[in-house]
C-alpha cells in the first residue's frame, strides 16, 4: 500500500473521528396561546459576544462552535423581551439543541417554572441555577429592567406561615441575582402567601408554590 494511500486512510479516519456540527433550533411562541410570534431574535456566543447573529422570524437555527453557550434574546412588539441560554452539552440525539422561547404578554407575570420549592422550604435547588441565570442574562441585555419577585406559597397551613414563607423564597430568589451582579435596586419583592393560588384542588400544591416575575420598569 502507497504512503500516499495510507495517509488519506488515516485523515479519512480523523474526519470520522471528529463530532458533527452541533445545530441550536427554536421556536417563539404566545405563552397564553402556544402561537408562534414572530420576533427580532439576536443569539451570540457567552461570555465574549465573540459569534453573533439575528433573526426576525418565530423561528430560529443556527450553528453553535466548540463548548460555548449562546444567549438569545426575543423581542416583539407588546411583550416582554425574554433571553435564554443554550448549552452544547444539552444536545438530542440528532446533535442539536433545542431551546424554544415563550413570550408574555406586557402587564403579565413570568412564572419561573423551574424554581418549585418544596413544602415549608425556602431553599434553591441546583436543578433551578440555569433558569435563574437566564434572568440574570435578562437583566443585564436591558440594564433598566426593574422586576419585582412575587412569592407564593399553597394554601394548605398557617397563613401566617405561608407568608413568611413566601417572603423568605423571594428574598433567597433576590439574593442568587444580586450574587450574579446584578443591582439590588433593579429587584422587587413582595410576598402573597397562600392567597393567590392557580388552583384551588389539593393535587395542585405544587403548582401553588411557585415565584413569579413582575417587569416593573423596562
Amino acid at each position: 500500500m502507497s504512503v500516499l494511500l495510507l495517509f488519506l486512510l488515516a485523515l479519512t479516519g480523523e474526519a470520522q473521528k471528529q463530532p458533527s456540527e452541533i445545530t441550536a433550533v427554536g421556536k417563539v411562541t404566545h405563552t397564553l396561546t402556544g402561537k408562534g410570534v414572530k420576533a427580532m431574535i439576536v443569539y451570540k456566543s457567552m461570555p465574549t459576544g465573540g459569534i453573533t447573529g439575528r433573526f426576525n422570524d418565530s423561528t430560529f437555527t443556527f450553528p453553535i462552535f466548540g463548548t460555548a453557550k449562546y444567549q438569545i434574546t426575543a423581542e416583539a412588539k407588546g411583550f416582554i423581551p425574554r433571553t435564554v441560554i443554550v448549552d452544547p452539552k444539552d444536545i438530542d440525539d440528532q446533535r442539536r439543541v433545542v431551546r424554544n422561547i415563550l413570550l408574555t404578554p406586557e402587564g403579565e407575570t413570568i412564572t419561573l417554572s423551574s424554581l418549585n420549592f418544596e413544602q415549608g422550604k425556602s431553599v434553591i435547588s441546583k436543578k433551578s441555577f440555569p433558569e435563574l441565570d437566564e434572568v440574570v442574562a435578562m437583566m443585564n441585555e436591558d440594564t433598566k429592567m426593574v422586576i419585582q419577585l412575587e412569592g407564593h406559597t399553597d394554601n394548605s397551613g398557617d397563613p401566617k406561615t405561608n407568608m413568611k414563607i413566601s417572603e423568605d423564597r423571594v428574598e433567597v430568589v433576590k439574593k442568587y441575582l444580586v450574587s450574579k451582579g446584578v443591582p439590588r435596586d433593579r429587584v422587587k419583592t413582595k410576598a402573597f402567601g397562600g392567597t393567590k393560588p392557580l388552583s384551588t384542588q389539593r393535587s395542585s400544591h405544587n403548582l401553588n408554590r411557585r415565584v413569579e416575575m413582575r417587569v416593573l420598569k423596562d
